[in-house]
């Protein structure tokens, strides 16, 4: 299954086990890290809603799911 990248700007919602779990909040930023892995790892930093913490915080790829965006862009290794 390819790894899909969020744009900045993307609706996401929380769906890792942990305090944050079920938070909404917007992309502010994505950083991606392609090394020696068949697809590349990519990290995400939220700016949550409702949450305790007012600063962004950082969850990877596999922590949030795409509530709402204009565009979806495949990740491309390299």
């Amino acid at each position: 299954m390819e790894n899909k990248l969020f744009p900045v700007g993307s609706r996401i919602r929380v769906n890792s086990y942990g305090p944050f779990r079920g938070l909404r909040g917007t992309v502010r930023t994505v950083d991606t890290i392609s090394a020696d892995f068949d697809e590349p790892f990519c990290f995400y930093q939220i700016v949550l809603e409702g949450a305790y913490i007012q600063e962004p915080i950082w969850f990877e790829y596999d922590e949030v799911e795409l509530v709402a965006s204009a565009s979806i862009t495949p990740l491309k290794p390299g």
